[in-house]
């Protein structure tokens, strides 16, 4: 694929790595270390948020973890820990009642474990997927606030932006949700997402698989400071989350904003020279 050539220094909030991919993908569309570097490379994005890719759920994202950790180093990757939970993150009544009960085993995070994490220089961050990994307990919410780094929490069906308000949102540490919350293409999540930017000062959306041009524009519009660019790799290749942006009807300066501006301001690594 072509190299975009656009003038911004992008920067992208929203990628999985998997440690274990080798240079030809294995797990789908999981990419190894270099192959992620060089499609951002084709894309002009400088530098990338990553986590480590899903995997089942009665295993420790630890090892996971510190290999995303290890691979970032002397790559323009800022590592992001995964965390996982036992509580069920569906807005029902019967989750409800089984998260009552629900208690950490032995491959859930513990509040140590954050603790460790956010004084490892490695990682810059958290990242939450409650449809996949569960969702965790206040223990583990509680020692988020105290630490306050910034978390990165995956949207989906089983985790909308009216679940993530009642859960993880209104607490000191900056939330950044997927793809407006929306993904895949749920245009009601989506506008869902953009009303909660005026309850929530710490609240932030990315781009990733955002396909609405006038959602985009929207965000970009009303809310200039809280819309931060993510692609999505690598289900989606950097090149075409970038273009997406490119083609949009609004200013430069909004551009600027959403590629490099508000993301380094809300994770410092990010910022030129940050690392």
């Amino acid at each position: 694929m072509l190299e975009l050539e656009h003038g911004f220094r992008v920067v992208d909030v929203h990628t999985r790595l998997d440690p274990d991919a080798e240079d030809v993908a294995t797990h789908g569309r999981a990419l190894s270390p270099e192959r992620l570097e060089r499609e951002m490379h084709q894309a002009g994005v400088v530098h990338a948020v990553v986590a480590p890719s899903g995997h089942e759920r009665d295993e420790s994202y630890l090892r996971s973890n510190n290999a995303v950790a290890r691979l970032s180093v002397d790559r323009p990757f800022s590592a992001f820990a995964r965390l996982d939970g036992p509580r069920d993150p569906s807005p029902t009544t019967g989750a409800r009642l089984r998260n009552l009960t629900a208690s950490r085993t032995e491959h859930h995070t513990s509040p140590g474990d954050v603790e460790r994490y956010a004084y490892d220089d490695r990682f810059h961050g958290f990242v939450l997927d409650p449809a996949a990994d569960g969702l965790p307990d206040e223990d583990i919410l509680d020692m988020l606030d105290n630490v306050g780094l910034p978390v990165v929490v995956q949207g989906s069906p089983a985790f909308p932006p009216s679940t993530a308000a009642e859960t993880v949102l209104g607490r000191s540490f900056p939330v950044v949700l997927t793809s407006f919350g929306g993904f895949p293409l749920d245009d009601d999540r989506m506008r869902a997402a953009l009303d909660l930017l005026d309850r929530y000062d710490d609240l932030y959306l990315d781009t990733s698989a955002v396909r609405y041009r006038s959602l985009l524009e929207r965000g970009l519009l009303e809310h200039p400071d809280r819309i931060l660019f993510g692609s999505g790799a690598p289900t989606i290749h950097p090149n075409v989350a970038v273009m997406e942006l490119l083609t949009l009807d609004v200013s430069e300066d909004a551009m600027t904003r959403a590629f490099s501006k508000n993301p380094a301001r809300v994770i410092p690594s990010l910022a030129p020279g940050g690392q």
